[in-house]
């Protein structure tokens, strides 16, 4: 194996286009690529036939076209089906089988099958039914009886889905999915293979080990049972690698070690598929990994042709969907053709359209990097498919799909390109999909086709046939329609051109990421480091940020401000609300547009890794957009109905100055939420931040300022807690305080303001909790390790929102916790300036000693499970290793360490038995539940008495608006910020009620003709 000095890495390029462009520009370069010579009608006259024939001889009702018509996942049918599919085969444990199973069965009605799809498919439905009957209901146990039964029941369901996967996988070894292959080779003589060994992205080192092996294993295998010597690669089976499942950070922030790691497995690779002259495919992965995967096949590119220049077996996908898809052909090509080789290049339309959508809306980017209709990316393939075709004296192009009316179109490119089949291009299907098309297809004996060919054990096939599933049952989708009679093959076969954007309105099929919350209030803009354009700006300006010193605030300082607020909060009460939410608007604006800057800001101060920086500034900007679109929704006058010759109405208004005390670990966002939900309200501010993160604070009031905010409406007041704040909090002017810190601190808060003599003061606090996750033996491990490391340790453990309690069903929390001990090794410690950095230093000395000690107790105390290696020879200060302990008990937590220390205990039983542990806690802040069996989290939910429940995700980074923010309990008072209620407390009201008759009687009403 080749060391990474062999592997020489060069500095970073944006070889692609910027990847957020409007897609009706990707969509014209689309059409112009393609050009006129496309036609349309010879392809559908070519396809029809093939429909009609697959329409009158149809697949098995086991099959996924026959699935999915007496199945749709439109239907809970199918959408229970699809629940179970994916989760049942790995539980360990006969109560939560029986849970699932019950759970997800009893949303569905199989009795209402019509028996359309044949004697099977009837009976299938009738046991459905009758399983249903064995099964108790969601939430109970049920009598002797009922247990037995569900049992039963439970068994063959898991046969059933067994039975299911083996339509889809090939093989359970590679082995077998050989023997297979050799039978369906005997059918159709022309079908070759591409094994994919399937599994999930590695979490760890021993995961990635796993894969390799297993890689090592199938190229063997494979070399075995090649035939003729004198067929190439293009004629012979290969295998798909994901490179995700060789290295667990297989990402650009780690582009470093990804040189240095993962590149020598791939070459090991490599050297053994050479050697049997078979081809190995690159899979496609997601968009953020795209650049990186291109420099990837440039630097092996570069070791095959010094080494290896004979070989023509490595190649790569190419995912159409996505907007750069043309570019990606283009640069496959130029480097081909710069280091003398020639590549096999599947192309295929993609696989993760809806994770790619999401990203993009969460992290406010400007567009989509995929097409977001569906004629779009089919479009776009055809363009890729007349390039690819051009290229093929470097590029053997591998088209892959399963639409007819798309195959007609390639054969039909082919040949006016004079591409013979087989020797200049193939065709390509998954395996157990498209089967009857194909058939038909393959009747030309010139076709040649490859099989997608998944190989693996049951619990290892689950997400990809959920995956294959969700892609395909949609009800557009052309695997879905071709089942379906009622659409007649003309409107199937219906020519993408004609359905794509002809110009008129916008060509996005989804409104842009800006567009998430409405017209009203747009998305605030963020970046994708991941991509070089986007980072140098924020590079540049992390570099040259520097810190300015902000003064402390005397007792005299806090007197004289305290006095100037209060003369000047009428002036600002008595602008109208529309202007005071124009204010923020503005403020938001401009902090957006100097988003690198507060960024640099951020890292230098509050040491916030480049990741966090862009997320907390985008947070503040939406902070003074929702304040100040609630403000003009909520807190306008309204007239309340009452009797004749009477108005009512209520009007709120602000109460005074407020105090506002923010903390370290958000010093921009809670800061920004603070203070300008305060002034839109109609008061003053004395903003106090914490003492460690003053300069942003006070960039952040400057930026206001500039925005319209009197200087006499909000002051900066910096200085400690025990002295500015306690002065600030106890000061006869304040009206109402709005606190975010440790409910120590705001115990206190709430003693001063009680012991003050006058009006009593409304208390707005938000404080820290003991933050617990609940795992039980449904949820997918690798999902649940995703969530519990982006909980537990990102911002190195420092939000009141993070992963402090791990609580881990006892049938699966040894092989969680492995993986998870594995996955806090690959963790990256260090300057959070630097883009590898995941987690950076903590905040203070003070902090650092504190959880020294306390992490020193847990290791004499607890059991220790693993931790992350501190870098050797580090000069960055204050790091403290991600570490977790498991406890005997939840009781033994008794209090919150403010840093990347996770507690885990074992759980058995009731769910519901450890939820009131929980609860007994007292806090109440975020609560996280990782399960299958959706009545159980819907049930847990509403037991919990906690603010924030996330259930299958992390519970970390509530979204303003979309996820209001807050706990009860020893979490904090409430309401919630970023939602809907918390301006009201902000807020006095008042109800004015004229009488309107007073002068003689309701001119009004007598007006109306009595």
């Amino acid at each position: 194996m080749h060391t990474a000095a062999d592997l020489h890495l060069p500095p970073p390029q944006q070889r692609l286009p910027f990847p957020y462009q409007p897609e009706a520009q990707a969509l014209a370069a689309a059409r112009a690529r393609l050009g006129e010579g496309l036609d349309w009608s010879a392809a559908v006259a070519a396809a029809t036939p093939w429909v009609e024939a697959v329409r009158a001889h149809p697949a098995p009702f086991w099959a996924m076209e026959s699935l999915l018509r007496e199945y749709p996942i439109s239907r809970p049918e199918g959408l229970a089906l699809m629940r179970l599919a994916e989760a049942l085969l790995r539980v360990p444990d006969v109560e939560t089988a029986v849970a699932l199973t019950a759970d997800q069965l009893g949303r569905a009605d199989f009795s209402a099958n019509d028996g359309s799809g044949g004697m099977l498919a009837g009976l299938s439905a009738t046991a459905l039914a009758m399983s249903q009957k064995f099964l108790p209901e969601a939430g109970e146990s049920g009598g002797l009886l009922t247990r037995l039964g569900a049992r039963g029941v439970v068994a063959a369901t898991v046969r059933a889905i067994q039975l299911l996967g083996r339509q889809f996988v090939l093989g359970r070894s590679i082995d077998e999915a050989q023997g297979e292959a050799d039978k369906q080779r005997k059918a159709q003589p022309q079908l070759r293979f591409s094994y994919d060994m399937l599994g999930e992205g590695a979490r760890t080192e021993a995961d990635a080990a796993r894969y390799q092996a297993s890689y090592l294993n199938a190229i063997a295998a494979i070399a075995r049972r090649q035939g003729d010597a004198s067929v190439g690669p293009e004629g012979r089976d290969g295998i798909s690698i994901k490179l995700s499942a060789l290295f667990s950070r297989y990402e650009d922030a780690q582009r470093e070690r990804v040189h240095g790691e993962l590149l020598p497995r791939v070459w090991a690779l490599i050297e053994q598929a050479a050697a049997a002259d078979m081809n190995l495919t690159i899979d496609a992965e997601e968009v953020d990994r795209l650049e990186l995967s291109l420099e990837l096949l440039d630097a092996l590119a570069g070791r095959i042709a010094a080494t290896l220049p004979r070989w023509r077996g490595f190649g790569l996908a190419v995912q159409a969907y996505q907007s750069r898809a043309l570019s990606v052909v283009e640069a496959v090509a130029a480097i081909a053709r710069r280091h003398g080789l020639r590549f096999m290049v599947r192309l295929v339309k993609g696989a993760y359209w809806d994770g790619e959508v999401k990203r993009a809306q969460e992290m406010g980017l400007p567009a989509y990097p995929v097409f977001t209709r569906k004629p779009h990316t089919d479009v776009n393939y055809l363009a890729c498919a007349r390039a690819l075709l051009a290229h093929r004296d470097v590029i053997f192009p591998q088209f892959a799909g399963h639409n007819a009316g798309t195959i007609a179109a390639l054969l039909q490119m082919a040949e006016k390109a004079g591409a013979v089949p087989g020797q200049d291009f193939e065709l390509q299907r998954l395996h157990g999909m498209g089967d009857g098309v194909f058939r038909e297809v393959l009747k030309d004996p010139r076709v040649s086709c490859r099989v997608y060919a998944p190989v693996g054990e049951h619990r290892d096939l689950l997400a990809y046939l959920v995956r294959r599933l969700l892609e395909n049952g949609a009800n557009s989708s052309f695997v879905h329609q071709l089942a379906d009679p009622s659409v007649a093959p003309a409107e199937l076969l219906r020519s993408p051109l004609l359905e794509a954007h002809d110009g008129v309105g916008p060509a996005e099929g989804l409104p842009l990421p800006r567009e998430l919350y409405g017209a009203e209030r747009p998305n605030s803009a963020g970046a994708d480091p991941t991509s070089l354009d986007s980072r140098q700006p924020l590079a540049t300006a992390i570099a040259t940020t520097r810190l300015d010193p902000v003064p402390l605030a005397s007792q005299a300082d806090v007197a004289d401000a305290m006095q100037r607020l209060g003369q000047g909060w009428a002036g600002w009460a008595h602008r109208p609300v529309d202007e005071r939410a124009a204010v923020l608007r503005r403020a938001a604006d401009a902090l957006e547009a100097r988003l690198p800057e507060f960024c640099g800001l951020l890292v230098k101060e509050a040491h916030k890794t480049l990741g966090d920086a862009i997320s907390e500034v985008r947070e503040a900007v939406d902070f003074c957009r929702y304040y100040a679109q609630q403000a003009q929704a909520r807190l306008q006058p309204q007239e309340l109905p009452g009797p004749t010759g009477e108005r009512n109405t209520l009007r709120l208004h602000g109460r005074g100055v407020f105090v506002c005390i923010s903390p370290w670990n958000f010093p921009l966002a809670i800061f920004t939420g603070q203070v300008v939900a305060a002034l839109v309200a109609g008061n003053a501010v004395a903003a106090k931040p914490a003492e460690q993160t003053p300069a942003v604070a006070a960039r952040m009031v400057a930026l206001l300022h500039e925005a319209g905010v009197p200087a006499d409406a909000l002051v900066l007041l910096h200085g400690p807690g025990e002295t500015t704040g306690a002065a600030l909090v106890a000061h006869p002017a304040t009206a109402g305080v709005c606190f975010t810190g440790s409910t120590a601190v705001a115990r206190i808060i709430n003693r001063t303001l009680a012991a003050k003599d006058g009006p009593i003061v409304p208390l707005i606090a938000e404080t820290g909790g003991l933050n617990a996750m609940v795992v039980d033996s449904t949820a997918l491990p690798e999902q649940v390790v995703d969530a519990v490391v982006q909980s537990a340790f990102r911002s190195a453990g420092q939000r009141c929102s993070a992963l402090r309690l791990l609580c881990l069903h006892e049938g699966v929390a040894d092989g969680i916790l492995a993986m998870l001990r594995g996955a806090m090794q690959e963790l990256r410690l260090g300057d959070p300036a630097d883009w590898a950095t995941d987690v950076g230093p903590v905040i203070d000395d003070e902090a650092f000693q504190n959880l020294q000690t306390q992490i020193a107790r847990l290791r004499r105390e607890a059991t220790l499970i693993g931790e992350t290696p501190l870098p050797a020879g580090t000069a960055v200060p204050r790091l403290v290793a991600p570490v977790a302990f498991e406890l005997a008990s939840v009781a033994e937590l008794q209090q919150e360490l403010f840093g990347p220390v996770l507690h885990v205990v074992r759980w058995s039983g009731d769910p519901a038995a450890l939820v009131a542990q929980i609860n007994a806690l007292g806090y109440g802040l975020t609560f996280g539940l990782q399960t299958r069996i959706d009545s159980r989290a819907e049930r847990l939910a509403a037991q919990a008495r906690i603010g924030n429940v996330y259930v299958n995700r992390n519970m970390i980074g509530a979204v303003v608006g979309v996820q209001p923010f807050g706990g009860e309990g020893l979490s904090g008072t409430g309401p919630k910020a970023g939602g809907p209620h918390y301006l009201y407390r902000f807020c006095a009201e008042q109800c004015v009620t004229i009488n309107t008759a007073a002068a003689g009687g309701n001119a009004a009403l007598l007006a109306g003709g009595h």
